[in-house]
């Protein structure tokens, strides 16, 4: 298997920090410290988990318990998400965007979480 940019799980979740990224961009001012860099910092540590756990993927507790954290993550997301739209931060159709990204993101963390062999390789 060649790099962790190469995994589909770090590539949605990447694509979905970068839409939060943009997105963000037009939250209120006030949400800078709050809102805004939280949503951006949780979908960035998917990422990251993601790239941590596959670098040290030979050693099976490390690469579980990195996932875990990169579910978690985006577990955080989803949250940050409602809120933004809640908030009436971002429209119907960028939840439905960010949400459909964030859980195919979940899925693919899971998917490796279960299949861990297939990436211990």
């Amino acid at each position: 298997m060649g790099l962790y940019t190469d995994l589909l799980a770090y590539k949605k979740g990447y694509e979905l920090a970068m839409k939060v990224y943009h997105i963000s961009m037009k939250f209120p001012k006030e949400e800078k410290y709050s809102l805004t860099n939280q949503i951006r910092r949780s979908t960035r540590s998917v990422c990251a988990n993601i790239a941590e756990a596959y670098r040290r993927r030979k050693y099976a507790n490390y690469f579980l318990s990195k996932l875990a954290d990169s579910d978690t993550e985006n577990a955080e997301t989803q949250v940050w998400i409602d809120f933004s739209f809640d908030c009436k931060y971002i429209t119907a159709e960028e939840y439905a965007v960010l949400t459909s990204l964030n859980n195919e993101t979940g899925k693919l963390i899971w998917y490796m979480m279960h299949n861990p062999e297939k990436f211990q390789k």
